[in-house]
């Protein structure tokens, strides 16, 4: 997935000295789409079962509150970079209100989104990699309770 994601960035993506001026929520808007492409390959990857099946396992980790979640998990295993656009993304004023989370959850969502969207547009593959196998280590958690 890496070289078809360099492959992207590298035809059709912003300057990777220029991410940093990306408002948070654009990285939020990359990020969510990314983070989905991770947890999408990861489940096919994983479960033989039907796509209903894949959706509703899918939801475990995409809904916000699991985002919430999943970012206070990694928290501690993020650089002062990383949690830099976090907080970037949770302060990001979005607009919208939030139909299935509370709006604290989906602040830190959003930071969550953003981080996904920074490394990848960053081109950092690898650090990606590191902190989708802590998402998966924290819903696998979740799922044991």
């Amino acid at each position: 997935m890496e070289t078809l994601f360099k492959d992207i960035i590298s035809k059709y993506g912003v300057k990777e000295k220029d991410v940093e001026l990306l408002p948070p929520l654009t990285l939020a808007y990359i990020g969510d789409a990314v983070y989905e492409v991770y947890v999408r390959t990861f489940l096919i990857g994983t479960m033989k079962v039907p796509v209903h099946k894949l959706h509703t396992t899918s939801i475990k980790y995409v809904k916000a509150k699991a985002q919430s979640d999943i970012i206070h998990y990694i928290d501690d295993k993020l650089t002062d970079e990383e949690k830099d656009v976090v907080r970037r993304g949770r302060n990001a004023k979005s607009g919208t209100i939030p139909k299935n989370a509370d709006i604290t959850e989906y602040k830190y969502a959003t930071g969550f989104e953003a981080l996904f969207g920074y490394l990848y547009l960053k081109g950092r593959f690898e650090r990606l990699d590191e902190v989708f196998k802590l998402c998966i280590m924290k819903v696998s958690e979740s799922n044991k309770q």
